[in-house]
């Protein structure tokens, strides 16, 4: 039996989708909500469904085979793991944002609220532009209204969560898309079962 982790939220929904059209009977995955937990010992797979964020660390450390996460997770902290498979679900971009009318001043310190600090250090870092980083946990969208900092970086999907709370786009600093990730030494001992799942996936992926 192989072990495949996947981030909650929006992304479970897709990736079951996905799942359950490459044959994997997972009807259960999407309708309970609360289970952490589910083998499915005919098809040889157990699924464990944890945070976003959790989903590098259990892959490398071999708690579980594979995962299948954003790429924002990925790029935020690196991780010894095999990327193989881009899925195409879970489309967003992650991006700056800031309220209308402003603009960069290279003579101060741009306060940046985000989940993403490394990533938002780097990107700023690479323009020239001092940032001091703000690292928040949810309601991003919030820091600038209430002065907490001049601008976010954050996902964004439509744009519309952006535009309620009077936010604009400035820079994308990366397209984001759900990718599958392998354990090394899974994906040679256990090789000929990951590689049949991947297979599935790729027939099926956007």
């Amino acid at each position: 039996m192989i072990t495949l982790a996947i981030a909650r939220g929006r992304l479970l929904t897709e990736a079951g989708k996905l799942l359950k059209k490459a044959g994997y009977p997972v009807d259960d995955v999407l309708q309970d909500s609360r289970k952490l937990i589910f083998e499915y010992p005919a098809v040889g797979l157990k699924i464990l469904i944890i945070r976003p964020t959790d989903i590098p660390p259990y892959v490398e450390y071999g708690a579980a085979d594979l995962g299948i996460v954003g790429k924002d997770t990925l790029i935020e902290e690196k991780h010894d793991l095999y990327e193989p498979l881009d899925l195409g679900i879970g489309k967003c971009k992650l991006v700056v944002a800031a309220p209308k009318g402003f603009g960069y001043n290279s003579t101060k310190a741009l306060r940046v609220a985000t989940k993403y600090p490394k990533t938002a250090y780097e990107h700023f870092a690479k323009k020239g532009v001092g940032a001091e980083i703000v690292k928040l946990y949810g309601s991003v969208e919030l820091a600038p209204i209430v002065g907490l900092s001049d601008v976010i970086v954050d996902l964004s999907a439509t744009g519309e969560t952006l535009k309620k709370n009077n936010l604009v786009e400035f820079e994308t600093i990366a397209d984001i898309t759900a990718r599958v990730v392998v354990n090394r030494v899974s994906m040679k001992v256990k090789s000929e079962e990951i590689k049949g799942l991947i297979a599935k996936l790729k027939k099926v992926r956007k």
